[in-house]
């Protein structure tokens, strides 16, 4: 008896068809689309595998297995198929991530068998700005980090990352590979900074870019500087900068908890439109 439906590795060959459908929900999906766009399906250029979900021989859903575990468009019956997937596999992300539907739907199936996770953070607001707001005046200070400036954005960085997610991204592999994620968005002109007296206080960048949308990540303000308003004029000149250079829309998904950002990306212009999960181990 033959089946409707299927799931298998992506074939490069197979680039168009998933384009189109990362384009279904060009927000949701902007950090794996940016990565295809820029490196197509190749596994090693991916940095991890595009799993798609077929009905009737017609690619429907995918999921991106790599450092993050990533479900794309998926429905029930793709979420339990890719579930059955990684299963097999073992796990090999340090995170599953995605909307908050699907990635719960994903880890319900999954926990029996890769838990405990070290964190799950299940409710993260999905923010949209489509202009940059008159209320909030740019930051003239904050610029794009120069090629020369690893030594200087780097530190900051990394302590954003150790606050965010909870452990360092040094760890592992010394930070190499993070460390190159940096050096990445820096050479290609998406890293932000205000630099006062040789040191970050305040940063951010646009992590990932696709025609229709991009995603600012790593937003942060030095500790003690906290309070003065650094995030919202920083984040309306680098919102100013996605929206003039980069695509139509931005977006960010921030802790639900963390109800004073939440309320400066309001006040910059962005609007909650969704709901992301994280779970982290």
């Amino acid at each position: 008896m033959l089946t409707t439906t299927s799931t298998r590795v992506l074939d490069p060959a197979e680039l168009d068809d998933a384009l189109r459908v990362l384009r279904r929900e060009p927000v949701n999906n902007a950090f794996i689309a940016s990565r295809v766009h820029a490196a197509g399906l190749d596994a090693m250029r991916l940095g991890g595998e595009m799993w798609g979900w077929y009905r009737r021989g017609r690619l429907a859903a995918l999921c991106y297995a790599g450092a993050n575990l990533v479900p794309l468009c998926a429905g029930p019956e793709a979420v339990h198929a890719f579930a059955e997937r990684a299963r097999r596999q073992g796990r090999r992300c340090s995170s599953i991530v995605g909307p908050a539907g699907p990635t719960a739907a994903l880890w319900s199936y999954l926990e029996p068998h890769w838990g405990p996770a070290r964190e799950v953070r299940t409710r993260q607001p999905l923010m949209v700005a489509e202009r940059v707001p008159d209320e909030v005046a740019p930051d003239p200070l904050v610029r794009r980090i120069r090629k020369d400036e690893m030594d200087l954005v780097l530190p900051a960085c990394v302590a954003m990352f150790t606050e965010e997610v909870g452990v360092s991204p040094l760890a592992g592999d010394g930070g190499l590979v993070y460390q190159s994620r940096v050096a990445e968005l820096v050479g290609s002109g998406r890293s932000f900074a205000r630099v006062e007296n040789g040191r970050i206080v305040f940063k951010a960048e646009i992590g990932a870019a696709t025609p229709q949308a991009c995603q600012i990540q790593g937003v942060w303000v030095t500790p003690e500087r906290r309070g003065e308003g650094l995030s919202e004029t920083g984040m309306a000149a680098v919102l100013r900068y996605a929206l003039n250079e980069v695509a139509p829309r931005a977006s960010l998904y921030v802790n639900d908890f963390n109800t004073a950002a939440r309320a400066a990306y309001r006040r910059v212009g962005f609007r909650e439109v969704g709901t992301f999960m994280s779970v982290l181990f």
